[in-house]
């Protein structure tokens, strides 16, 4: 019975382990998805600025389609 709670307990050890490593990565991912996400909506924001600078309009991405 000593042998079997001793390998569950390894075990155990072995999956929170497994489970740190896991969370550790998922929160590095968060992190990284957050700073993207911002540099993004700045490329976004200075492409639709260079728009209006170059052509003087709306830019296309914020004009209604003409259906509407």
């Amino acid at each position: 019975m000593d042998e079997r709670l001793e390998k569950a307990e390894e075990e155990i050890a072995h999956l929170r382990r497994a489970v740190d490593d896991l969370s550790e990565v998922v929160a590095r991912q968060v992190r990284e998805i957050d700073t993207l996400t911002r540099r993004v909506t700045v490329l976004m924001e200075r492409a639709a600025e260079a728009e209006v600078a170059a052509s003087g309009t709306i830019p296309l991405a914020d004009q209604k389609p003409p259906h509407w």
